[in-house]
């Protein structure tokens, strides 16, 4: 049934443990902005997501408009410019500046050491042990910032932050003993910060899978809880 003009919202077609995605809904719950939650499955794309965005990689954000958004940085931004009441990504364009760059760095060189990690067997090149060092480099990076304030960047989140965090915990997902008994306490408390805040609870809810004549589901229009 269409939706009437009192009703009509940005609709997001997300994937519940892409890192991507995941990010991209972190932001928006944050930014408290009303959009339409459309979980699916990687495997069983639906034709309204591939028509939008032919390349059917999540998140795709449709707006009011009809515009589509295919990038999770630019559906977080997207958010941060509607609303952004935490400050996440000030108007500063020096800070900007190194936030944009800080999330570049993550998903340039650490993704691909990242996915080479998780999937070594893909990569026999280099042993799994390697590509984890390779890996290294990065969290080596965040450890240090860390040692410096709270949050990778500053004392309070930013961007940044939401950002890189859903990588790094599938990094340490990859071997969580390793992880959780390697030499980064400081990013250790950090991660583990993010798993339990509010926002990350609230956006990881395993929510039914969408179907076109499913009931519109939502992501709330709540102010969230800044606990971490």
């Amino acid at each position: 049934m269409p939706h009437s003009p009192d009703n009509i919202a940005p609709v997001l077609y997300s994937f519940r443990r892409c890192p991507y995605a995941m990010r991209a809904r972190l932001m928006i719950y944050i930014s408290c902005l009303k959009v339409e939650l459309r979980d699916i499955l990687l495997k069983d794309k639906p034709a309204a997501m591939t028509s939008a965005s032919p390349k059917a990689t999540v998140p795709v954000l449709v707006l009011e408009d009809g515009k589509v958004l295919d990038e999770s940085l630019d559906i977080m931004l997207w958010a941060a410019g509607k609303n952004d009441p935490q400050s996440l990504f000030p108007d500063d364009p020096q800070f900007q500046a190194r936030i944009l760059n800080l999330i570049q760095e993550n998903d340039g060189p650490f993704k691909s050491s990242l996915d080479r990690y998780k999937y070594h067997v893909r990569f026999p090149e280099k042993s799994r042990e390697a590509h984890r060092q390779d890996g290294e480099v990065f969290l080596s990076k965040l450890e240090e910032q860390l040692q410096k304030h709270s949050f990778l960047l500053a004392d309070a989140a930013t961007l940044a932050d939401l950002a890189i965090f859903p990588f790094i915990r599938q990094f340490a997902n990859s071997d969580r003993d390793w992880f959780d008994h390697a030499d980064y306490p400081y990013l250790q408390k950090w991660l583990n910060g993010w798993l339990s805040s509010n926002a990350y609870l609230h956006i990881m809810k395993k929510r039914p899978i969408w179907q076109p004549d499913s009931p519109s589901c939502y992501l709330p229009e709540l102010q969230p809880v800044q606990d971490n």
